[in-house]
């Protein structure tokens, strides 16, 4: 697609220290020199026009112009809530495995039940029609811990990790919410100040759960590249990266900005190595509309403290409830102190399952690659069902690309567990070790996504050795 005598004009401008030295380097060492010119913003994209390229930040990207632009490509998709948020990622797969109930997703995604809550008050109102939940806790009366159903519960639209808690009934769940509402701040004060906030935000138009368009802040560029730059709740933001699960450090969670919860049965046991639990970080690129690739290198990522049974922990400051640093794996949770170990590289971990009689040690080609088999059938079946089934919430454009983090768990018996689809991951928490990782996946981006639209060469279209294709789909897009 490249005019003869006329250079690639790429804006890269991911505006993450950590990334942008690699996507520049992957581009230095896997193009022509004289194939690319890097432009600072499209103000210096000549009037002739040429082939554009915009690798940046999700609220940084001029999508009209890449609409426009028959030969630009971008890094995102403008639309796709469909995974990336909790409660539609639920919905979307539901829906996938009612009309295709032999899908893979039916025994790699937990089922769900999702409700809206803006106050702990109404709560009962809010599970009405969450039958799994009271059929479960009917089931649970009279049983010890040790044999309750438990569950875990999470925002549909946050993300690292906040706001998770594990519950076993109605009253742990109701504690939960009874909790937040009383470390919240009076109104009074909490509202001091805002209008003087908003008068510096400015209008982004933006899908939101309601279809409307939504407002928000530069000060939340983390949370909009995660949630199509919209917001399906009226209040202002909440600035997530305040909110800690640690025991240092207690700050509140307001229930009516979160608003969206999903509730899930509770993986255990998982797979754990020296007695900690770690989910699986994987990284898939969409090309198009629409062909996704699993990268084959992938991190796994340990929570801070060692596992114990929801029933069995307890907080570390002798508060109730499970601690949930036994059970959280999100690395951003962690102090620095506590990370020291917390990210390896998945394909360093150890070959045997701790347990001699673990079924994992007798699996053929071994338990990793059988794990890293499992992740790229769901995570093709996953892409599918939303390209397919969620039309409206997932809209995977001819001339863009994405790179999304996928998170996996494993239980006890090998099965991965989806847990969850983040857009624009957070790839600093890699760290310096593993740099090399990352690098190697903005190279396999130029490959896989940059060659083949440009007519730079299609050869790794199919996938690569580190870039393995998952899903082919044809959804009628040119």
């Amino acid at each position: 697609m490249v005019e003869t005598g006329k250079p690639i004009y790429a804006l890269i401008d991911y505006e993450d220290p950590y990334v942008q030295p690699l996507i520049l380097s992957a581009f230095k060492s896997k193009l022509p020199e004289s194939s690319y010119e890097l432009i600072k913003s499209l103000d210096e994209y000549p009037s002739s026009g040429g082939p554009l390229l915009q690798f940046r930040a999700y609220e940084a990207l001029d999508f009209d112009s890449a609409l426009e632009r028959p030969r630009c490509l971008i890094n995102a998709y403008v639309i796709r809530k469909a995974l990336i948020r909790k409660h539609y990622l639920a919905t979307t797969c539901h829906h996938w495995v009612v009309k295709h109930p032999d899908s893979v997703l039916k025994s790699h995604v937990k089922p769900s039940v999702d409700f809206e809550l803006d106050y702990a008050e109404f709560l009962d109102d809010a599970l009405v029609e969450a039958f799994e939940l009271h059929e479960s806790w009917q089931r649970n009366e009279g049983k010890s811990n040790e044999e309750k159903e438990w569950w875990i519960l999470k925002p549909g639209m946050s993300d690292r990790g906040q706001g998770i808690r594990l519950f076993s009934s109605e009253e742990e769940l109701q504690a939960i919410f009874d909790e937040w509402e009383a470390e919240r701040p009076d109104s009074d004060d909490e509202g001091e100040g805002e209008d003087e906030e908003e008068e510096g935000e400015e209008e982004v138009d933006g899908a939101s759960a309601n279809g409307s368009s939504s407002r928000i802040s530069k000060s939340h560029s983390a949370t909009d590249a995660r949630s199509d730059a919209g917001s399906a709740s009226s209040h202002k933001p909440l600035d997530f990266s305040q909110i800690q699960v640690t025991t240092e450090q207690k700050n509140y969670v307001i229930t009516s900005q979160l608003r969206h919860f999903i509730a899930q049965p509770y993986i255990h046991p998982p797979l754990q190595f020296e007695g900690r639990k770690f989910h699986i970080r994987t990284y898939v690129l969409a090309v198009g509309a629409l062909k996704v690739y699993v990268y084959q290198p992938m991190l796994a990522l340990f929570a801070a403290a060692p596992y114990a049974a929801p029933w069995a922990s307890s907080t570390a400051d002798g508060g109730s409830g499970p601690d949930l640093r036994a059970h959280l794996t999100n690395t951003c949770l962690q102090g620095s102190e506590q990370r020291e170990g917390s990210v390896r590289a998945f394909w360093d971990l150890p070959d045997q399952a701790e347990d001699a009689a673990s079924p994992l040690n007798g699996v053929d080609g071994g338990w990793k690659a059988h794990v890293f088999d499992q992740i790229c059938s769901v995570t093709g079946a996953a892409f599918e069902a939303a390209a397919r089934e969620m039309m409206i919430h997932f809209q995977p454009l001819p001339s863009a690309f994405e790179l999304f983090g996928l998170d996996f768990m494993v239980d006890e018996a090998g099965t991965a567990w989806l847990l969850e689809v983040n857009a624009f991951p957070d790839f600093r928490q890699t760290g310096d070790e593993l740099q090399g990782l990352v690098e190697g996946l903005m190279e396999e981006v130029v490959d896989v996504a940059v060659k083949p639209f440009f007519g730079l060469g299609d050869e790794a279209v199919q996938g690569t050795e580190k870039m393995r294709m998952v899903a082919d789909v044809d959804l009628g897009k040119r």
